[in-house]
């Protein structure tokens, strides 16, 4: 028997291992605290890493202790200064470990908080547990590009990292029976042969007979463990081959109202909105292509700068945006090799008539090619006509459109949630 003993010393990160732990463990305490810090944040401070607060009665562990009452001894380590009947001083500002701020109260109690912090990777992961893309399916083979390593069977050159031990040792056994099996056989009958001899009575004649079937099982023997145990022939190997991958080709249209009914508070929780969506998007899908679209009277395509940043303003034509989402996804995204999803932000305000243009252009031009499409509307009033055109939308495609109103900044994450909950196995 061998030992193994690290002597390595220890890293920089050797606490990792406690922490992801105790990450596990109290992960729905953290993850509570992580939502509510989403509603708290401004737009920039959104995916940072901060202080997570866990009150101390959410991580208290059951302790074995003795029961209150009887007499007992109790004999403390370290002193040397007092004696039984001994007094001293109190200690000055009032002998607590408290920090002493705060007033007087003859009412309420409650608990120290537990705080640590968390960096933008483990926040983002508590962020985003649980959702995903709905409905998304394999598409077509992406000129080959994306591969992935498989195992196929076993081959008799390679590297030794990749040499398959039991494979090997299977192949020199079969090696060895397979050429000594004749001898072997032979020296089988021969012994056979000995045994009667040694039981048959002695002469001189079966004595030469004996001493000559000895010598030829012995030379037999001797040419039998002549074979090597093992043999570079015997050396089988791991065999990893690189082959094409379905790849799920995704993209997201960003569709943003930007017009003049849209206030500032309103802007700024429909881009609180759009970047969740943007950070969920961009940490869990590698290959996934985002499209930006603004519009008021009219309909821009954008990059992400601009998108976010830009202060450009005006009336209202809902769909100038969706006829332009229409159009890119006949020209740029087709939806035999693509998984197209759409998310609109608006507050429902719109140009008299167009709503019934809206409802036409997304039954008939958007929604027959996109996997999902959800719509938002930030808005603390009754509904529009827009909704109203909406909801006969959502009964005609109950299956790919989603919409929820957001009336406040705490809705923003709750309302994410729903929209981009993991579905269950089979739900598509």
């Amino acid at each position: 028997m061998s030992y193994i003993i690290d002597r390595r010393l220890n890293a920089k990160k050797k606490s990792t291992v406690n922490r992801q732990r105790f990450l596990r463990r109290y992960r729905k305490h953290i993850k509570r605290a992580v939502e509510e810090a989403v509603n708290q944040r401004s737009i920039k401070e959104i995916e940072q890493g901060g202080q997570v607060t866990i009150p101390n009665r959410d991580i208290s562990e059951p302790v074995f202790h003795h029961g209150d009452g009887g007499q007992r001894q109790r004999i403390y380590p370290g002193n040397k200064e007092y004696m039984e009947g001994d007094e001293f001083r109190r200690p000055q500002g009032g002998g607590g470990g408290g920090s002493g701020k705060g007033k007087a109260s003859n009412q309420g109690e409650g608990l120290d908080e537990f705080t640590f912090n968390i960096n933008q990777e483990e926040f983002l992961d508590f962020l985003f547990e649980g959702l995903e893309l709905p409905y998304m399916v394999k598409k077509k083979l992406r000129d080959a590009t994306q591969t992935e390593t498989r195992r196929a069977g076993f081959t008799t050159s390679g590297s030794p990292e990749k040499l398959h031990i039991v494979r090997s040792l299977r192949a020199a056994h079969a090696r060895r029976i397979a050429l000594s099996g004749k001898d072997r056989r032979q020296v089988r009958e021969l012994k056979r042969e000995l045994w009667k001899l040694e039981d048959a009575p002695t002469n001189p004649e079966n004595t030469k007979r004996r001493e000559l079937l000895r010598a030829e099982i012995e030379a037999l023997e001797k040419k039998i463990r002549k074979l090597p145990f093992i043999d570079d022939f015997d050396l089988k190997f791991t065999n990893l081959v690189r082959v094409p991958v379905p790849s799920s080709k995704a993209v997201m249209f960003c569709v943003m109202d930007v017009s003049g009914s849209m206030t500032q508070a309103i802007k700024d929780m429909a881009k609180r909105f759009f970047i969740l969506l943007y950070l969920f998007l961009t940490r869990n899908y590698k290959q996934i292509e985002v499209v930006f679209i603004r519009h008021h009277t009219h309909a821009k395509e954008v990059d992400e700068e601009e998108f976010f940043y830009s202060r450009e303003t005006g009336g209202t034509i809902v769909s100038s945006a969706l006829t332009l989402s229409g159009d890119v996804i006949r020209d740029r995204y087709p939806a035999g090799d693509w998984n197209i999803y759409v998310a609109q932000a608006s507050d429902g305000d719109n140009w008299d008539g167009d709503s019934d243009a809206c409802r036409q252009i997304l039954i008939n031009r958007v929604l027959p090619h996109v996997q999902y499409y959800a719509y938002v509307e930030i808005t603390t009033g009754p509904h529009q006509n827009l909704w109203l055109e909406y909801e006969r939308v959502r009964e005609a495609y109950p299956e790919t459109f989603a919409m929820h109103q957001i009336e406040e900044a705490s809705d923003i994450y709750p309302v994410f949630r729903k929209l981009f909950a993991r579905k269950m196995e089979g739900a598509a």
